[in-house]
């Protein structure tokens, strides 16, 4: 009988059970796919020169996770590349913004697009600097971020603290009103809050895109040298050495519960796997509290909660083996490992309405991914292995475009789309189709067979809006990784803090179980002490 089962193998999954065999627990972990590592793989599906990531590709907040680092997976032959920019934004006129790791660089360009907004991106990274520490550590811990919380109380005088948090909750288009004059860094804001499903109207837009500019300008967006499976690579040869042991293609279909608590889980297959001291699950939320665990198990409120959950937005994505570089109107987007495709703000707003409204958009948002770019040893000298996606809305009512789309994601609908968005690159790359070897088409169904946790695509375990962040997430309660069910614990990204490749989610759950946490009285004297102290102030956009 292991000390823990953990469901799924999924990034939070391998954190987790990681750091619970440090601390000398016995683990198994049950994964239903026959390969462990959820949205973190690579294959040679595309053509057998190329390799693609499937699903994620771009790591800055692995770079930044305190989690991930004190793993040391260098020890287990992990190896990070960087593009030589970090992220592009070509402009309809032909110039284009750019992210660079030297922040010379950076403003520099931002300069030259619109004078004087060189000079807020380094205000912008000058409050960084002096805050970015502490809000990743109440990023990446549990609710709520006691050290964190005393570690900003102690530089943020009320009025700055204020300020600070007036900014993170901004509209992404307000913020770069604010803040810029130019049309380039305000893209480039916008551009990365819809990583998620945080449209230029949403709040906590602003917020989002911030932080993730500012992991970018620190941090870059890495990527694990020969594919983003390295890194699943790691984290299972680690535990692995400490005796985890990993079952795949064994899905769960029940927690067996008694007495309140978490003692069993129960394979499709028909067996029973004992749990002496904790379940921890890295599967939605949806599918812990409404097929993992018997209603009766937990309080109506729960399930009330429940349906109110909601689900961040569906993904199309595309992978192509190309035989030559993207042919970039805008010289500068050449060297940036991850471009952001859209015309405008305004562009942007337009896309997420559609989405709203249930329409598939008909000049989608693009992300598109360089990756021979950032790691030559993806395809041959002078190819490039890339991928697209954009982002779709969960309920199909209609289709923007004039191909009549209608959201069925058959073999004639799929071929549709992945046609639209090749039309959409080649209108910033006139040439790129000419280019493509082979291509791959994964629709919103694709992503889900692959990964029951992208449901139909979803890549943040649930919405990254307001209303679902912090203590509402997954709902209502302490935004922390303990269930209703003593020794069952939320392990997925639909725990605080959500989506990303990040490890907080499991790490937060490993802790819990292993009983390393406060009191709720006792945390909330802490923080109502600390941030009554302090000296200094800070704000996002301070110029």
């Amino acid at each position: 009988m292991a000390d823990a089962v953990v469901i799924g193998a999924g990034p939070n999954g391998l954190v987790a059970a990681n750091l619970l065999a440090d601390q000398g627990w016995s683990v198994e972990v049950l994964e239903a796919q026959d390969r462990p590592g959820g949205a973190v793989y690579s294959d040679r599906g595309v053509h057998p020169d190329f390799v693609n990531d499937v699903f994620s590709s771009f790591y800055p907040l692995a770079a930044a996770s305190p989690v991930i680092d004190g793993l040391r997976l260098e020890d287990e032959g992990l190896r990070w590349t960087h593009a030589p920019q970090v992220l592009a934004h070509p402009l309809a006129d032909g110039r284009c913004a750019v992210i660079d790791r030297d922040l010379d660089v950076t403003a520099e360009g931002l300069d030259e697009l619109c004078p004087g907004d060189g000079r807020s991106w380094r205000a912008q990274v000058g409050t960084w600097d002096r805050v970015g520490h502490d809000l990743l550590q109440a990023l990446f811990t549990t609710m709520p971020p006691v050290r964190a919380l005393a570690g900003l109380g102690l530089k943020l005088r009320g009025g700055g603290a204020l300020r600070l948090a007036r900014s993170m909750l901004l509209p992404v288009r307000r913020l770069g009103e604010e803040e810029f004059d130019g049309e380039g860094a305000r893209l480039l804001l916008a551009g990365n809050a819809l990583h998620a499903d945080l449209g230029p109207e949403s709040a906590i837009g602003g917020g989002f895109g911030w932080l993730m500019s500012m992991l970018g300008q620190q941090f870059g967006f890495p990527v694990p040298v020969g594919g983003a499976v390295g890194l699943t690579d790691a984290l299972v040869s680690r535990l692995e050495r400490r005796g985890g042991v990993i079952r795949c293609g064994e899905p769960v279909t029940r927690i067996v519960v008694e007495r309140g608590r978490a003692v069993a889980v129960r394979t499709a297959g028909g067996d029973t796997v004992p749990a002496r001291r904790a379940v921890l699950a890295d599967v939605s939320a949806p599918a812990l509290y409404g097929d993992l665990i018997a209603p009766e198990h937990l309080p109506s409120q729960v399930l009330d909660d429940m349906r109110r959950f909601q689900w961040d937005f569906a993904t199309f994505k595309v992978d192509w083996a190309l035989d030559s570089a993207v042919p970039w109107k805008a010289g500068a987007a050449s060297g940036a490992g991850t471009v952001h495709l859209a015309d405008s703000v305004d562009d942007l707003t337009r896309f997420a309405a559609q989405i709203a409204m249930g329409q598939i958009p008909d000049k989608p948002f693009l992300l598109v991914g360089q990756m021979t770019t950032a790691d030559p040893t993806r395809s041959p000298a002078g190819t490039e292995s890339a991928w697209a996606y954009t982002h779709l809305p969960r309920v199909v009512r209609g289709d923007a475009g004039d191909t009549g789309l209608t959201g069925s994601w058959d073999a004639a609908e799929r071929e549709i789309m992945a046609d639209r968005m090749e039309q959409r690159v080649e209108q910033f790359a006139p040439g790129f189709r000419a280019r493509v070897l082979s291509r791959r088409v994964l629709s919103p169904p694709t992503l889900q067979s692959e990964d029951a946790n992208l449901s139909e695509g979803a890549l943040n375990g649930g919405t990254t809006a307001l209303h679902q962040q912090a203590v509402f997430r997954p709902i209502p309660g302490t935004g922390r990784p303990e269930t209703p069910v003593r020794g069952l614990y939320l392990a997925s990204s639909s725990a605080h803090p959500g989506g990303g490749v990040h490890g907080a989610p499991g790490a937060n759950a490993a802790r819990a179980a292993l009983g390393i946490r406060r009191s709720f009285a006792d945390v909330m004297s802490l923080v109502q002490r600390t941030l009554t102290r302090g000296s200094g102030a800070a704000a996002v956009g301070d110029r």
